[in-house]
């Protein structure tokens, strides 16, 4: 807990934060409730995990939200309707979290942060055809999740960063760093949600990290699921579906000699280039050699692990990875999680919440820990292998009811202390989680 208050500077700070991830999966909102505390701007970063949730998306939004970007079709209407009805259910999100976790929004949280729903995402437009630019938009509208909560609401912090000049995802390797940078050990820290990406964590140097998305991860297991059962499942539980089949390498050498993947880095992606009528093409180019459906999801889960394990030998740290922290829907796979230690036998493989951070919740702290940062007005470390050095904050905010409290609350921390000297966090401290 923060000390007296400092002579130095101003007083300590302590901030409640609501970080939420709707991730590419669409299968719903990750949620963690996280306490913030710091005794002077010099001192170390404390972090706390209080609460975990998730909550399902609804079903109707669901549908018209993938609708719209398979076919890439819509209206002015529709996207104007969309964004308020996806920040309509980050609202009901953070409203449901709180009441089943028993804390009280208005005593409990001083802000809210994360992303919406991803729309589109493009980040290397040489990979697309016609007159493209570098473009990003999430949607889950912030002035409604602040004005059903009451809460101050943060977002598009992705847009933010490839304002910056890079490229807005994956956005999580100066978290990864700060709570799993070790001196002797290169480590990294994958997730495998519907996009797969990992972070990784040269020893001994905490500004040293890089991220960027390997390919599909549940992206296209999820779509070949739901096409082979008519949507009444939608994902391989347990891998069952793919442990039945027989992958055809032939399928997985062609299209891993995709764009995408020779790409060189930084790159990132999403459902733009891996989408669902992709996935059912492979599909049905195999029923049509009598392949069946349970080796069609073997061969595509095939992709996802060997684009992990070809990504980290042609762009891993130097000396190879020695542990590997997975997290996401995916890393429960085991389709996937064999693959990897097949090909990677002298790398220990455990998962995040061995650190204390449940599997699901990696990137809603991701963003908790973005908002944080992008109130107190502090840039985040800039991941090396990127486009732009540039730093900055990143993040836009939407004033709620408790707005004026706890920006005094960020100017008595930082009292007299000169704005130029303001640099990005680079020591944090995770202390033991509050969750059941």
């Amino acid at each position: 807990m923060p000390s007296a208050t400092n002579l130095s500077w101003g007083a300590p700070l302590s901030l409640k934060v609501i970080g939420h991830n709707a991730g590419t999966s669409m299968d719903g909102v990750d949620l963690v409730h996280v306490h913030f505390t710091q005794d002077s701007p010099t001192s170390p970063l404390n972090m706390q995990l209080l609460h975990y949730g998730e909550y399902p998306m609804p079903q109707k939004v669901k549908r018209r939200v993938m609708k719209l970007i398979k076919e890439n079709k819509t209206t002015p209407e529709e996207m104007a309707i969309v964004n308020i009805q996806l920040g309509e259910v980050i609202a009901d999100a953070v409203n449901s979290f709180a009441r089943d976790q028993g804390f009280d929004l208005a005593k409990d949280v001083d802000l809210i942060g994360g992303q919406g729903q991803t729309i589109w995402h493009l980040p290397l437009p040489e990979l697309f055809e016609g007159d493209q630019m570098r473009a990003h938009l999430d949607m889950a509208e912030i002035a409604i999740i602040a004005a059903n909560t009451g809460v101050t609401s943060l977002g598009n912090f992705r847009v933010s960063d490839m304002a910056l000049g890079r490229q807005g995802c994956p956005l999580f390797a100066a978290l990864d760093s700060l709570l799993l940078n070790h001196p002797t050990l290169n480590r990294a820290v994958q997730n495998i949600g519907g996009i797969a990406n990992f972070s990784i964590l040269p020893k001994g140097n905490v500004q040293g990290c890089y991220d960027f998305d390997t390919g599909p991860g549940n992206v296209f297991i999820d779509a070949a699921v739901r096409y082979f059962t008519d949507g009444q499942q939608e994902y391989d539980k347990d891998g069952a579906m793919g442990a039945k089949g027989r992958v055809d390498q032939a399928i997985v050498d062609e299209i891993l000699a995709g764009p995408y993947f020779v790409h060189d880095i930084p790159k990132t992606t999403g459902r733009e280039t891996f989408g669902d009528r992709m996935a059912e093409d492979i599909c049905d180019r195999m029923l049509a050699n009598g392949a069946t459906p349970e080796d069609c999801v073997a061969t595509i889960t095939r992709i996802t692990a060997q684009s992990l394990a070809d990504a980290y030998e042609r762009w891993g740290p130097e000396g190879g990875v020695d542990e590997i922290y997975m997290g996401g829907g995916g890393s429960y796979n085991p389709n996937i999680v064999k693959y990897l230690k097949q090909r990677l036998p002298n790398t220990r493989i455990t998962y995040i919440d061995e650190t204390g951070i449940p599997v699901g919740a990696k990137e809603a702290l991701g963003f908790a820990l973005l908002t944080h940062e992008c109130f107190v007005g502090r840039p985040m470390i800039v991941p090396t292998n990127t486009e732009s050095d540039n730093p900055g904050v990143v993040g836009q905010i939407q004033p709620g009811k408790n707005m004026h409290r706890i920006r005094q609350a960020v100017a008595q921390f930082w009292g007299d202390f000169p704005e130029e000297d303001i640099r990005c966090t680079t020591k944090m401290n995770l202390l033991p989680s509050l969750c059941n």
